[in-house]
């Protein structure tokens, strides 16, 4: 970007519920889905689909033959046809806002614009890394192909070389001699094929010829041959490689997303971003969908990964709407993104759900310089209130240094703990490895990152938030404990408000259990409802007695 870019102010600022990054089969088939669900969506199409060389899209029911330009064109009509808005542009970079939407940046033509976006799918595709072989590239996509679905129908019966580089080489070999019966593999530099697959190929009729190639012969109609190294042209009408497919997620960064290697058996074929069978990445918020995690997807597969990655994303904003309306509904109309300023955590440890939590910042010298600032041991009402249950999977809310986390852990719960502070964290994974247990740390801001999963336990002691942002925490902890699961919540009793123990604002962090077990939604089951009491030293180390309240409950199966 350059500083005379101009900013376009049609759509500058504007919130979308979706923002789809990339405009080929996998961005629009998701788009559409959630423009017919209503959902405002804005594509980004960069115009570089990982098809632009080929002259037709294959297997594509009903569709079949169609140039990929004019498959797209149909696409983005589709797509405006329900309200949603693709716009030729570049994004140039990604953050998240304090209000957990995203913040995207992008380049059209000669505007730069930002807009925002609760949901992001991510569609920008893949890049193929070719054989550096002399014209290799020049005949990509006509009389370079690499797959028999998307091509081996026009190169039916013709002179077809398989250009052995890698493990891929004798699956396509058995694939095209489908084809035709004029197949020849050359051996670039590959590993020299196993007896099973020499013997497979030699009772198929298929020669295996001694390469490397140095150059790709062609002429006015097309690919003529592979000059090999020693001099000789094998005479040829296509070539079939196996490129090395890059994902296009430089952009995905900054949010956390990084790409992985694609592996064919100890081989990297590839990058691919990760993402569960429905699009949904480890980034809460973020999908991902087409060629960016399956190389081999072709485009109809592509739209169909797109559709299923739409509706969840739906579902998923869905589910927050519901979450925003039940809250509203139950507790009057508050501002759902309030931010409140608190103070610094007490001695059970800096436990941090929210950016807003403390004025201790994240990575202070106060957190630093003070050492721990916990005993290492975990809260005894913990300890009370939950050695009688079976282990299973456990959520630790706060977990701050991991006292309670890792007790859990070495009692056979299999433990994922959050907490906003890194260095608490760091703190806690150590710990851990000095204990030899295994914990899953996370660092969230659970005020606005959902809860990863659904557990049979979670719990949460001493989180410090006024009473609008304690209770929508709290309704979202409840959501995440399975069917037969218990929910664990231990905090500060009002009646020490007055102590000179605790914070000076004690008064507005803490609750009484039975206030809590009241705000419970029909199907629980409440087990403990306590003011429970303890020692604790006072600020002149006098021993003084303070008060828990103490809410333990279950989700009827």
């Amino acid at each position: 970007m350059t500083d005379s870019l101009q900013e376009t102010p049609a759509r500058h600022d504007a919130t979308f519920d979706v923002a789809v990054l990339g405009g080929g089969a996998a961005g629009l088939g998701g788009a559409l889905a959630l423009a017919r669900s209503r959902r405002s969506v804005l594509v980004f199409d960069a115009g570089e689909p990982r098809n632009s060389v080929a002259g037709h899209v294959h297997n594509y029911l009903t569709r079949d033959g169609t140039p990929p330009a004019a498959l797209y064109a149909a696409g983005r009509a589709d797509v405006e046809g329900y309200g949603g808005t693709v716009i030729t542009a570049q994004v140039t970079e990604l953050a998240r806002d304090d209000d957990g939407n995203f913040r995207v940046t992008y380049d059209e033509g000669d505007a730069r614009a930002t807009v925002r976006a609760r949901r992001l799918l991510a569609a920008t595709g893949s890049r193929d890394a070719l054989p550096d072989i002399r014209g290799l590239a020049d005949l990509w996509g006509s009389g370079v192909l690499h797959c028999p679905y998307c091509h081996g129908w026009e190169v039916r019966d013709q002179r077809i070389g398989i250009l052995a580089t890698g493990p891929m080489a004798a699956h396509q070999a058995l694939l095209f001699r489908q084809l035709s019966e004029y197949v020849t593999v050359i051996v670039h530099d590959a590993s020299p094929f196993d007896d099973a697959q020499a013997e497979q190929l030699a009772a198929l009729g298929i020669p295996l010829v001694d390469g490397p190639v140095t150059a790709v012969e062609s002429g006015p109609a097309g690919l003529t041959g592979a000059r090999l190294a020693d001099g000789t042209v094998v005479a040829l009408d296509a070539l079939v490689v196996a490129p090395v497919t890059h994902a296009r997620a430089g952009i995905l960064r900054p949010l956390g997303l990084r790409p992985q290697d694609f592996l064919v058996g100890h081989t990297v074929m590839g990058t691919v971003i990760g993402a569960d069978r429905t699009g949904k990445t480890d980034v809460p918020g973020v999908w991902a969908a087409g060629n960016i995690t399956d190389p081999s997807a072709q485009v109809i597969a592509s739209a169909a990964a797109g559709l299923q990655a739409g509706a969840m994303i739906n579902a998923d904003l869905a589910a927050a709407d519901a979450e925003a309306a039940l809250y509203e509904h139950r507790y009057g109309r508050r501002a759902w993104d309030d931010r409140y300023r608190g103070r610094d955590g007490h001695r059970h440890g800096a436990r941090r759900v929210g950016a807003q939590d403390d004025d201790v910042p994240e990575n202070s010298a106060h957190v630093q310089s003070h050492g721990r600032m916990w005993s290492g041991r975990p809260n005894a009402v913990v300890v009370d209130e939950l050695s009688d249950l079976q282990p299973g999977s456990a959520f630790d809310a706060g977990a701050g240094e991991g006292g309670d986390a890792l007790w859990l852990a070495e009692h056979g719960w299999k433990v994922t703990a959050a907490d906003l502070s890194p260095v608490a964290l760091e703190r806690a994974e150590d710990s851990a490895a000095q204990l030899g247990v295994t914990v899953d740390w996370r660092r969230l801001d659970l005020t606005r990152d959902p809860v990863p999963g659904s557990y049979d336990l979670v719990a949460a002691s001493y989180l410090h938030l006024p009473a609008d942002r304690r209770t929508r925490l709290f309704f979202r902890l409840a959501a995440a404990v399975a069917p037969g699961g218990t929910l664990l919540i231990v905090g500060h009793h009002p009646s020490d408000a007055d102590s000179g123990v605790h914070r000076p604002d004690l008064a507005d962090i803490s609750w009484t259990a039975e206030d809590l077990a009241a705000s419970l939604p029909s199907g629980w089951v409440v087990d403990t409802c306590a003011t429970r009491s303890r020692t604790e030293h006072g600020a002149d180390g006098k021993e003084c007695t303070v008060h828990d309240a103490v809410l333990r409950a279950h989700r009827e199966e």
